[in-house]
């Protein structure tokens, strides 16, 4: 059985499993569905139909499964929260419920969300991501394995977050940000700085990997050349690698333009 401090308020339709903590003060409801070994912490509120996996931290005052903000939306229908494994919310994060019937708020599997970020109606949050305090996602964004985004940024509805892209802190995202890259977007005029390269070392991406992206990135943004013309370059003159072909295809696929 749940161990559930006398103080929780946790409806008798929610699904617990035996090795859930709950905290003074937490609630939540009936439609939610917790999994084996995760913590809920004092004043934590978990409502709508929420699915938290196994080994998942949610902070004090997290506040998953609630209504969306989108105006859009119509009372009644039913969307949808999903959370991965071993995934940390931190104090005042916010995961809020999809607009469309059926739509799924989808965070992955050890993912960091640290304080007071906001993750919004529909959003697609992949593995491993990290969030920095008081970073913001609005409705749909798509963010991608191993992303990093920086403290204060905001990224803007629609957008996506390439695999092991890191945007810097009070970023204010309006296009795709490139997998691989360092993006500053702070200032008036958003560039893309170069290749993560710390970051894809620490992974443990060969340097013939890092060096490709390295090339592929001078082609794009160094060499005058419009986005049709750079990519083709890429795609004859840098190594033949998978990373390379991502990086193609993600811009080839962008609907809002790539940074």
């Amino acid at each position: 059985m749940a161990t559930i401090h006398p103080t929780a308020i946790v409806d008798p339709q929610a699904k617990l499993d035996n090795e859930v903590t709950v905290g003074p003060y937490a609630i939540i409801g009936p439609h939610v569905t917790i999994g084996a070994g995760t913590e809920v912490q004092a004043h934590a509120f978990v409502s709508g139909h929420t699915t938290i996996g196994q080994r998942c931290q949610i902070f004090p005052f997290a506040c998953v499964g609630t209504k969306t903000q989108d105006l859009k939306y119509k009372e009644g229908d039913i969307t949808y929260v999903e959370i991965g494994d071993e995934t940390v919310l931190r104090e005042f994060s916010t995961v809020h419920l999809g607009t469309k019937p059926g739509e799924v708020t989808h965070v992955g599997q050890r993912c960091l969300i640290m304080a007071y970020c906001h993750i919004a109606h529909g959003c697609d949050v992949g593995n491993d991501v990290i969030m920095s305090n008081v970073a913001t996602l609005a409705g749909e964004v798509t963010v991608e394995d191993h992303a990093i985004i920086g403290g204060l940024a905001g990224i803007h509805q629609f957008c996506r977050v390439g695999t092991f892209a890191m945007v810097g802190g009070a970023s204010k995202v309006r296009q795709d940000c490139p997998p691989y890259m360092v993006i500053d977007a702070s200032g008036v005029v958003p560039r893309v700085v170069g290749p993560n390269v710390v970051g894809l070392q620490r992974a443990g991406f060969k340097a013939d990997v890092r060096s490709a992206l390295k090339e592929a990135f001078k082609l794009i943004y160094r060499e005058g050349l419009n986005r049709t013309q750079a990519l083709e370059r890429v795609k004859y003159e840098v190594a033949d690698l998978p990373e390379v072909r991502r990086l193609i295809a993600f811009y080839q696929m962008s609907q809002r333009g790539v940074l």
